[in-house]
């Protein structure tokens, strides 16, 4: 018998528009199974050996969540743990149906130094790196595809992975003097987790490779002139800055959940999908809408203010 994540994986190589379109919006799909050569548990048993911090999640009334990477001791570094709780917290939101925004920050002023060197002296084979990569690909790319408008709220240094967590975000703030690092090339190594793709399309393939070779430094002027991040924030301390991040954040999700929900997912299949296959996800979306609740409450509104 054939498991749901090799039944999604080879429907996916088929052609038929609507089954491409409906899977790849479909939540709880992955980019990589076993048709790959990618076995997930056996990868989450070898991320559980390492240790170490936590990835917390709360939902506030606002339908704002704060994803906190929390490993303060090693600067928010992920362990395997973290990696294996960030799939769990992902899962968690694409179940949160009363959501419609999400900020990912760093505990204690710093955004994410990357991976803990601990677990990648330890995954030291090339097949170890290719699993480890499939696995937050997967991971990442399923956060991308959240129907929540999300932010990254970047203190300190965002380093490596930590960088590369920032671009799977729909924006980026930044306080005064934090710094964005692509770290990889000094590690011998490119990015892994999809961060380069992602730089691509946030800031174009010239202003990339200057970025991922060393010559541009992301200071926050430098990140805010080529487009890499939103807004420089005036607060400095922990509390402070998330609180302009969520007042940030609120200009694009005032409104029904339902709205922004399929709002964030027709930006998402505009950007991923060719325009015949995205045209058809937006009017599929918007038959989930019109002559609904929020339609008629502010068609009814419309009607009060012109008499």
């Amino acid at each position: 018998m054939e498991s749901k994540q090799e039944m999604a994986g080879n429907l996916l190589k088929t052609s038929s528009l609507s089954v491409r379109t409906k899977l790849l919006h479909q939540m709880g799909v992955s980019l990589y199974n076993t048709s790959h050569g990618y076995h997930e548990e056996e990868v989450k048993k070898k991320l559980q050996q390492f240790p170490g911090g936590s990835v917390d999640l709360q939902k506030e009334d606002s339908g704002i969540g704060i994803l906190t990477l929390n490993n303060p001791s090693k600067m928010n570094a992920f362990s395997g743990v973290m990696m294996l709780q960030l799939l769990e917290k992902v899962i968690e939101l694409e179940n949160w149906t009363e959501g419609k925004g999400l900020i990912v920050r760093g505990a204690k002023n710093t955004f994410s130094s990357g991976s803990d060197l601990n677990a990648v002296k330890a995954l030291g084979t090339p097949e170890d790196g290719m699993a480890l990569c499939m696995f937050m690909q997967n991971t990442l790319t399923r956060f991308m595809r959240l129907p929540l408008i999300s932010v990254a709220l970047i203190q300190g240094w965002a380093l490596g992975g930590g960088a590369e967590v920032t671009t799977a975000c729909d924006f980026r703030l930044m306080t005064a003097e934090s710094e964005i690092r692509f770290v990889h090339k000094e590690m011998g190594i490119i990015p892994s987790w999809g961060g380069a793709t992602r730089l691509v399309e946030i800031i174009g393939s010239r202003q990339a490779l200057k970025v991922l070779s060393g010559a541009l430094k992301l200071d926050s002027k430098k990140a805010l002139n080529i487009g890499m991040v939103e807004e420089v924030l005036q607060s400095t301390g922990e509390t402070e800055c998330l609180r302009e991040a969520q007042e940030w954040l609120m200009q694009f999700i005032r409104g029904p959940p339902e709205v922004i929900r399929a709002l964030k997912r027709s930006v998402s299949s505009g950007k991923e999908l060719c325009l015949e296959e995205a045209l058809q996800t937006e009017k599929d979306l918007l038959g989930t809408l019109w002559g609904g609740p929020a339609n008629k409450e502010a068609i009814a509104r419309k009607e009060k203010f012109k008499k």
